[in-house]
């Protein structure tokens, strides 16, 4: 398991970085978006600590269970009737809703290869990818403003 382990967090970390890379405009030093904001910087703390949460719940998940893989995961999460519930809300939102919106209206927001943060979101967690895409969205938004205001003084 420690193989699926380590296997999982470099795609993490290698999606993490695509996303990156691909929008990396909106990340250069001096560019119209600025320095990051107080918004964009909570959604990098919440980021992270989700990332942080799942990844300790995920290696007790892998150590304490020999059987360990996505499809035992995904049924233990209907477990119960509380658990169905909250199982079936994530797994909609991750699979079909998390999709759509960010390659939608990613791309709407000029975000480069919006897919990205549904790829990411199968290997770090869906609340960091989802925390990841919306401190784009916002870095793009205020990109975006900066860009146009320029060029209406020029």
């Amino acid at each position: 398991m420690t193989a699926q382990l380590l296997i999982t967090g470099i795609l993490g970390i290698a999606t993490t970085a695509v996303a990156f890379y691909a929008n990396r405009h909106l990340f250069r030093s001096g560019n119209a978006a600025g320095r990051v904001s107080v918004l964009e910087g909570v959604y990098y703390v919440v980021g992270v600590i989700s990332l942080v949460l799942g990844w300790y719940f995920n290696v007790r998940y892998t150590h304490t269970y020999h059987d360990a893989n996505y499809w035992n995961y995904t049924k233990m999460l209907f477990s119960n009737w509380a658990a169905d519930s909250a199982a079936q809300d994530y797994v909609i939102v991750n699979v079909v809703l998390m999709p759509l919106w960010t390659i939608v209206e990613g791309t709407r927001r000029g975000l480069k290869w919006a897919w990205i943060f549904f790829v990411m979101s199968l290997f770090t967690s869906l609340a960091f990818s989802m925390a990841m895409y919306l401190a784009f969205v916002e870095r793009s938004v205020r990109y975006e403003r900066e860009r146009s205001a320029v060029s209406k003084t020029a």
